[in-house]
């Protein structure tokens, strides 16, 4: 067992393919004839369910249908004109008059329904057994069949009253009595009749079961047999079989089986039977097994041919990534996709080329992005070896100035030199990466320091910051530049006083720091060559592009610096930064 396993592991890939389809097939196979005799075995409890569906639907098409039949004998009791007419007939003497009102009584049968789909005809009679009747089959009901009628709907009071067919009219009747209800007195008025076309109903709804040689019977409460399309079968009632739960049995009648379903209605408490001939079941079941057998077989060929392409949508893209991966291990880093015609499927082979691809340009990508970092570093360290030749000399010059200034009385001169010196030893310092936010500021304060002797009374700074955030960590030097840019590009350019606020507060947790002024703004054409840095500073040559660089670089692509400028609205400048940074943080950063 072992070395079968050895085996099948040290196979090619394509043999794997070819077994293991090979595998999936006979699973098919056991698979599909264990279903083919579980599905004969359910099939007669398929038959009675599709019966029962075909009796349940059709059952309820025909109680709908004789709804709406009991409720246009109800509208025509009901209704005022005819009330009206059978109030006058019933105290006219004249003939004449007689005539007209019942002219005007059969056109209003008209106007109800007596030309409804199904209806034969509308027999009204009045008190005195007068026939008004319309329709597109009329007849002359006998005095035998009108008084079924009459006793029928007395007993219901004013009720619907459902009169079975008869041999010398095989139209079923709805009726009842018509009461004056106009002065609420109730009084018997006459008798409406609605002559029904039940066959008709029954054919339209249930006429797929006469392509499949079933008979179709309706019985009444009393076993009065209302309907049957197959004349073959000889008079039977409900009662002679014996009913049960199960709604189905197999009964014999003339010498032959048949399979019975039979359903009792809720409404008019009618009783509906379907007749399968029992022999009809086997063919149904031999047409079927054909049609199974055929079926496998065609499947049979189907897996066949699919699985030879599926074996091919695997393998084939497979070794074409794996010469992929032999051309990168010969250190030809530039990607190039050797099938960039070709389209690959999305499952996982199309997305280990979509993936593969997407490394190789990552790869470039970060090979790019740390040699661009390596020359900045390179750039950083000329420009800080330059920024500290002899640094001892400036500081021990502004100290003497600061002295000389502080003995000669001049206070001005003496903080001046002191916030001077201040501002260079933070920008020579380049031990860290990141400060805390409080001495970002105090740099900030020692060049406003300088700034306000200089503009005096044209000078307004102002700072709301959430002292919590003081001890946050933020890139050096990123804030003084800003705020020379504000000063030079602001205060210079214009006349009055130049108001400047510097805003620090957590926005989504990040740190949401703003500069913004007064200043006569900027237009979109400058504005957009800021952002690209595409323009000559006046302060100190850190421009606001290299700042979003640095931040970028620091910290990712979703933190640095956006501007927004409107001519004589005065400009603002936010930089976000994350809540939580250390130097740590940066190196993971860096690292990735």
């Amino acid at each position: 067992m072992h070395n079968l396993k050895n085996y099948y592991m040290n196979l090619r890939l394509k043999h794997k393919m070819v077994i293991l389809t090979l595998l999936v097939l006979l699973t098919f196979s056991i698979g599909g004839l264990s279903i083919l005799q579980y599905a004969f075995n359910l099939y007669n409890k398929e038959i009675y369910r599709q019966s029962a569906q075909a009796l349940q639907v059709s059952t309820n098409s025909i109680e709908a249908e004789m709804k709406k039949l009991e409720r246009l004998s109800y509208q025509i009791a009901t209704d005022t004109y005819v009330q009206s007419y059978l109030t006058e007939l019933s105290k006219t003497e004249s003939n004449y008059n007689r005539y007209m009102i019942g002219a005007e009584l059969r056109k209003r049968l008209i106007d109800i329904g007596a030309l409804s789909k199904y209806v034969e005809s509308i027999q009204l009679y009045d008190k005195y057994d007068e026939e008004y009747a319309s329709g597109i089959a009329l007849k002359n009901l006998s005095d035998k069949r009108l008084e079924e009628i009459k006793n029928i709907t007395k007993l219901e009071e004013g009720g619907v009253a459902w009169a079975p067919p008869t041999k010398e009219d095989a139209t079923m009747i709805v009726a009842r009595d018509i009461r004056e209800y106009l002065d609420f007195s109730f009084a018997r008025l006459g008798t409406v009749a609605v002559r029904i076309d039940i066959e008709e109903i029954v054919n339209e709804i249930t006429k797929n079961l006469e392509e499949q040689n079933t008979s179709f019977l309706i019985f009444d409460e009393e076993e009065n047999q209302i309907f049957m399309n197959d004349n073959q079968i000889e008079s039977i009632k409900p009662s002679q079989f014996h009913i049960n739960q199960q709604g189905y049995q197999i009964v014999k009648i003339n010498k032959e089986r048949y399979f019975l379903t039979y359903s009792e209605a809720n409404e008019l408490g009618w009783t509906y039977m379907i007749l399968t001939p029992y022999s009809n079941l086997f063919m149904v079941i031999s047409q079927t097994r054909t049609a199974v057998f055929v079926t496998y077989f065609a499947l049979f060929l189907i897996v066949i041919f699919l699985g030879s392409r599926f074996t091919g949508t695997i393998v084939n893209p497979i070794e074409s990534l794996n010469q992929k991966m032999k051309k990168v291990q010969t250190g030809n880093l530039d990607y190039y996709d050797l099938e960039s015609e070709a389209s690959f499927t999305k499952d996982e082979a199309g997305q280990l080329h979509e993936n593969f691809k997407k490394m190789m340009n990552q790869i470039n990508y970060l090979i790019g992005e740390n040699y661009k970092k390596q020359l900045l570093i390179k750039e950083s360290e000329y420009k800080t070896l330059q920024a500290q030749v002899n640094p001892h000399f400036l500081y021990n010059t502004l100290e003497s100035i600061n002295w000389s200034a502080k003995i000669a009385g001049e206070k001005k001169i003496s903080q001046m030199a002191e916030s001077l010196g201040y501002v260079l030893r933070s920008s020579i310092n380049m031990k860290s990466t990141l400060i805390p936010l409080k001495e970002e500021i105090s740099i900030v304060d020692h060049y406003i320091t300088i700034q306000k002797y200089r503009f005096e009374e044209r000078l307004l700074f102002q700072k709301q910051i959430y002292e919590e955030l003081l001890n946050v960590n933020v890139p050096k030097f990123i804030l003084q530049p800003i705020v020379e840019n504000a000063i030079r590009y602001g205060l210079q350019e214009m006349v009055g006083v130049c108001e400047i606020l510097l805003d620090i507060k957590e926005e989504h947790g990040n740190i949401c720091i703003t500069v913004s002024d007064n200043g006569p703004g900027m237009t979109l054409k400058h504005l957009n060559n800021v952002i690209k840095g595409n323009y000559e500073p006046k302060g100190t040559g850190i421009g606001l592009r290299n700042i979003n660089e640095r931040i970028k670089i620091l910290f990712g692509e979703n933190y640095g610096i956006k501007i927004d400028s409107e001519i004589n609205k005065g400009t603002n400048i936010k930089i976000i930064l994350p809540r939580e940074a250390d130097d740590s943080y940066v190196q993971n950063i860096a690292g990735r």
